[in-house]
């Protein structure tokens, strides 16, 4: 049984999907504790691979966003032979520290290594985007060992303080002005105040 904590419909709010339509299944737990977490994903209710696929068919959307906490904890690849068979593209939201099984459609590497150290650090080596949370202070690490496909993101901290919030956008934006390898992540989900 996978634990559960959400299931809902809403837009992709980070990253290079930014803006399109998906159906997020949260999953409950985490391996690392990130200060600025800003999801309750403690609680989940049990629900099994099957279970899970049929209520994200509730709706006519073609991708489903596997977030957690950290999914590699839970995902299975009888998750992603369930979904797959409900003709839904996967994605998935990672800190990168444990592995992933075969057959996602995009991956999302979000590190924490920034702020946490070695025991952050990511094991994957090929992904579809990387975002870093970007707290203004310290500079992210290139990662150039990591085969990216699609896109390099730096993405402002939410601390939940609007005038915090607003210099580390402005150190954000400043920069990417000097290193164009990156590009802008806003979580306009919280601009937009939706799911």
């Amino acid at each position: 049984m996978i634990l559960v904590n959400e299931i809902f419909h809403s837009l992709q709010g980070e990253g290079f999907n930014s803006g399109t339509a998906a159906v997020f299944v949260r999953l409950a737990g985490c391996n690392l504790q990130c200060p600025f977490c800003d999801t309750d994903h403690r609680h989940g209710t049990p629900m099994d691979e099957d279970e899970i696929a049929h209520a994200v068919s509730a709706w006519p959307i073609p991708l489903v966003v596997v977030t957690g906490g950290e999914p590699a904890m839970q995902m299975t690849s009888r998750l992603v032979d369930a979904l797959h068979r409900c003709n839904k593209s996967i994605a998935v939201e990672t800190n990168g520290t444990l592995p992933l099984p075969a057959g996602i459609d995009w991956i999302t590497l979000s590190p924490k290594d920034l702020f946490l150290g070695d025991v952050a650090r990511p094991i994957l080596t090929a992904v579809d985007e990387l975002k870093v949370v970007f707290d203004g202070i310290h500079l992210p690490p290139e990662y150039n060992h990591i085969t990216v496909r699609h896109g390099r993101f730096l993405q402002p901290c939410d601390t939940g303080d609007a005038t915090e919030n607003s210099s580390i956008t402005a150190a954000t934006v400043e920069y990417i002005k000097t290193h164009p390898q990156w590009r802008l992540s806003l979580q306009i989900h919280k601009i937009l105040n939706i799911r």
